[in-house]
């Protein structure tokens, strides 16, 4: 009977230690001795320890705590007492500095404590991130004459962009992933009479609200367990550009802190009682329409009309498709110099692609797909369908069928166009005088049939590449290979 029960007592030992080890939290209990007696496998990965070296040892014979914050564990056994969601820095045996977020309790049995255990969630890596955006300003090379394009759409907003970089007024910039909107922050800073202060970037969705309020708005020691004197991102950008990216994932009642530091040009840090004046210009970034934010809810109405003083809306790449070439050889002399190649041209057919795909990832994928394209290329000169990135390759073949598909339902128009060209060709005797390979007479007939679809539709781009079953775009580009010139209206 007693070895029936040992067997039982070590199956389900078994069973806890194995549901131990599959939580995804750091678990660390000492007895009331302060030695380790559970130590799961997330805690030994936190901390960097062999289970073999902290079970059965003094907490602070293997860890050290700095003299500002005991150990959470140790004060749950001595004072009795639960916390939660408490920061905490210390170092393991080998002098590496950690940082987690706890919750400790400890273990009551007749009124007296006999052990404590603590869950831990490490943010480590959160915290080196935090320190790092102290020490250094975001590099800042980008200039108003970085911006590659020429497009009505593109000139436009620089124009506009100029014109602010003379005053103060925030500024909130409206634009898709990837279309550059940083790239028009850092160029207002160097532009405007700032530029020689700071300019400090931070992303509000990267972090969580418990740690962003602190990070905006700095600490001060004492003001919650394991906080220190720590100016914020609006301390640290004094007299210079505090850039806050994605701004409409910052949730209501952060927005609203923000919005009276903005009206006050006055900020508190966490735990003091003094409020401090800002000198610092803000510029704000979002990914969506700032009408779409407020009717969901992500954006305050009243911190829209404080932050978009001035509002830049940055066009997608779709809607300026003639700076497409001009990109894609910009990146082209980009990655020739970096990675020692010498590229000098696309085919005409990868262009002509180009210009017929839509760039959800805007110019940022436009980038990877010609650096993508390049790591397929070794002594070529030039670039070719053959070496596009397979899920480009893709796209495009998908995007053609498409057109392909919209291009049929002229098809009789077209047949019975082509026959009275050709009949009225023969009549004449042109074919004496042209080429007579059949890819010279399809050119031919299609300049015909753009010419007579575009007066049919009096001169109107837009309605003529419609009923051709092409993209506007695709249009233009053909016009351009044909050089016809017409006094086309929108």
């Amino acid at each position: 009977m007693e070895a029936f029960e040992r067997e039982k007592l070590e199956r389900k030992l078994t069973i806890y230690e194995f549901i131990l080890n599959q939580i995804n939290e750091g678990i660390h209990a000492i007895d009331e001795d302060g030695i380790s007696i559970i130590y799961n496998e997330k805690m030994s990965e936190i901390e960097a320890m062999k289970k073999e070296t902290v079970l059965g040892k003094r907490l602070l014979d293997v860890f050290t705590f700095t003299k500002e914050q005991e150990s959470t564990l140790l004060q749950a056994l001595h004072q009795g007492e639960m916390t939660k969601n408490v920061k905490q820095t210390y170092f393991n045996a080998k002098g590496k500095q950690i940082t987690t977020i706890n919750n400790t309790f400890p273990i009551v049995k007749n009124g007296r404590t006999i052990a404590a255990f603590e869950l831990a969630n490490d943010i480590t890596r959160m915290e080196h991130m935090l320190r790092e955006n102290f020490m250094k300003d975001k590099d800042t090379r980008y200039v108003f004459e970085s911006i590659i394009g020429e497009s009505d759409a593109i000139r436009e907003v620089i124009e506009a962009a100029r014109r602010a970089a003379r005053t103060s007024s925030s500024v909130l910039i409206v634009g898709e992933t990837g279309t550059g909107k940083e790239l028009f922050a850092q160029s207002l800073h160097n532009d405007s009479a700032r530029s020689s202060g700071p300019f400090i970037s931070q992303n509000c969705a990267a972090l969580p609200e418990h740690l962003i309020e602190g990070l905006l708005f700095g600490t001060r020691r004492g003001a919650f367990t394991g906080a220190v004197e720590r100016p914020g991102l609006f301390e640290q950008a004094r007299g210079g550009t505090l850039l806050l990216d994605e701004i409409n994932s910052m949730s209501p009642p952060l927005q609203a802190k923000l919005l009276r530091a903005l009206q006050e040009k006055k900020i508190r840090r966490i735990g003091d009682t003094k409020d401090m004046e800002i000198d610092v210009r803000i510029i704000a970034t979002m990914n969506e329409d700032p009408i779409d934010a407020i009717a969901g809810n992500r954006l305050r109405k009243d911190l829209y009309y404080r932050l978009g003083v001035v509002t830049l809306f940055i066009p997608p790449l779709r809607e300026r498709r003639e700076d497409i070439e001009l990109l894609a050889y910009h990146f082209i002399r980009k990655y020739n110099r970096l990675f020692d190649m010498n590229i000098e041209r696309i085919q005409p057919e990868v262009l002509h692609s180009f210009l017929e795909y839509s760039w959800p990832g805007n110019i940022r994928e436009l980038e990877h797909a010609i650096e993508g394209t390049m790591n397929f290329i070794t002594d070529e000169t030039e670039i070719g369908m053959q070496h596009l990135p397979h899920h480009i390759r893709r796209k495009l073949l998908h995007l053609s069928r498409d057109e392909a598909t919209a291009a049929h339902a002229n098809t009789e128009e077209m047949s019975s166009l082509l026959s009275a060209a050709l009949q009225t060709s023969a009549s004449q005797d042109n074919f004496t005088h042209v080429p007579q390979d059949l890819k010279s007479q399809l050119a031919a007939f299609e300049k015909k049939y753009i010419r007579h679809v575009i007066a049919k539709n009096g001169n109107n781009v837009s309605r003529a590449a419609r009923e051709l079953g092409i993209s506007r775009q695709s249009l233009q580009y053909r016009l351009r290979k044909y050089g016809m010139r017409f006094t086309l209206s929108d």
